[in-house]
C-alpha cells in the first residue's frame, strides 16, 4: 500500500466524515426535497481567481464517501498554479452526493489552495537561497495534516508535525528546567540519541549557553535585526540555525539575507486568505 493510501485510510477519512457529519447530521433535507435517491448528475468545479491548487485527493474523497461509484476527473495537476475562470474538473456522481458533499469539499479544497498558495508565493522569495521554508503547529484543530500537506504542496517544508515528533524546547521549557543548560542536558538524557535537540533564544547570552550546552538547533525568536544577524554569525558552524517570530512573506527577504538555515512561519497555515473556488453547472444525466 503507498504512503499516500495509508494515510487516507488512518486520518483523511476520519477527518472528512467528521466533517460531513457536522454538515450533515441526519440528512440533507433541502438536497432529499428535490432530488430522487439513484439520480446521477455532474458538476464542473471551477476556479475564481488565480492560485495554488492544493488538495484534489480529498476534494474526490469527500465524493466517494457520500458514493461509493462517484467519479472525479481532473483537468489540473495538484500542485499547478491555476487561472481565474479555469475549470479544475467534473464530478459525476448521484445528485444527492453531489448537493450534499459541496460545501464540505469546497472548504478543504479552498483553505488547502490558499494555504498552498501562500506558500508559494513566500517560497518564491528563497529561491536561489540555502533558506528553507518552514510551517509551525499554528494549525487548524484537526486539520493539521491536510494544512501541512499543503505547505508541502506550495513549495514550503514542514516542522515536527507534533509533540512526539521532535524536541524543541520553548521558554516555557527552560523555566521549568531551570535554565538553559538543563534543558538540553534533559534533553540529551531522555530523548532517544536519534533526535535532534532545537532550543528557542531570545537573547545572544542565551544563545552562548545554547551553543555551549551543545544544542544542534537554535531558534532565533523575535530579536531585532542588529541581534540576528551577530546570532547567525555567533552559531555559524556550531549548531544550525531558525528564525522564527512574526515572519511573513512581506518580509521574509531580509531575513535571507542573514544566511540563516531555516525560517519557520505560522502565517503559512493561520493567515493563508482561502482560494475562491465553485461548484458550478450541476445538471442531471
Amino acid at each position: 500500500m503507498k504512503t499516500s493510501e495509508v494515510t487516507q485510510k488512518l486520518h483523511w477519512d476520519e477527518t472528512i466524515l467528521n466533517a460531513l457529519r457536522e454538515d450533515i447530521p441526519w440528512e440533507d433535507v433541502s438536497a432529499n426535497s428535490v432530488v430522487k435517491a439513484g439520480t446521477r448528475g455532474r458538476a464542473e468545479l471551477l476556479c475564481k481567481q488565480d492560485g495554488v491548487i492544493a488538495g484534489l485527493p480529498v476534494f474526490a474523497r469527500t465524493f466517494t464517501l457520500l458514493d461509493e461509484s462517484a467519479q472525479v476527473k481532473l483537468f489540473a495537476q495538484e500542485g499547478s498554479e491555476v487561472k481565474r475562470g479555469q475549470k479544475i474538473a467534473e464530478v459525476t456522481a448521484e445528485m444527492r452526493a453531489l448537493l450534499s458533499g459541496e460545501r464540505t469539499a469546497l472548504n478543504f479544497l479552498g483553505r488547502m489552495s490558499g494555504i498552498a498558495t501562500y506558500t508559494r508565493k513566500t517560497a518564491k522569495l528563497l529561491e536561489g537561497t540555502k533558506t528553507k521554508l518552514l510551517d509551525t503547529r499554528k494549525t487548524t484543530p484537526g486539520l493539521r495534516s491536510f494544512e501541512k500537506y499543503a505547505v508541502r504542496t506550495g513549495g514550503g517544508y514542514n516542522h515536527r508535525f507534533n509533540l512526539s515528533d521532535g524536541v524543541l524546547l520553548k521558554d516555557n521549557h527552560i523555566g521549568a528546567a531551570g535554565s538553559v543548560t538543563k534543558a538540553i542536558e534533559g534533553a540529551r538524557a531522555y530523548a532517544p540519541f536519534v533526535r535532534k535537540i532545537e532550543i528557542e533564544v531570545e537573547t545572544i547570552a542565551q544563545l552562548e549557553e545554547a551553543l555551549k550546552a551543545g544544542a544542534d538547533i537554535v531558534m532565533l525568536d523575535n530579536m531585532d535585526d542588529e541581534t540576528l544577524k551577530k546570532a547567525v554569525s555567533l552559531a555559524k558552524g556550531k549548531a544550525e540555525t531558525e528564525i522564527s517570530g512574526n515572519v511573513t512573506a512581506e518580509n521574509i527577504a531580509k531575513y535571507v539575507s542573514y544566511g540563516v538555515d531555516y525560517i519557520s512561519s505560522g502565517a503559512l497555515t493561520h493567515s493563508a486568505p482561502i482560494l475562491d473556488l465553485s461548484l458550478k453547472n450541476l445538471r442531471p444525466l
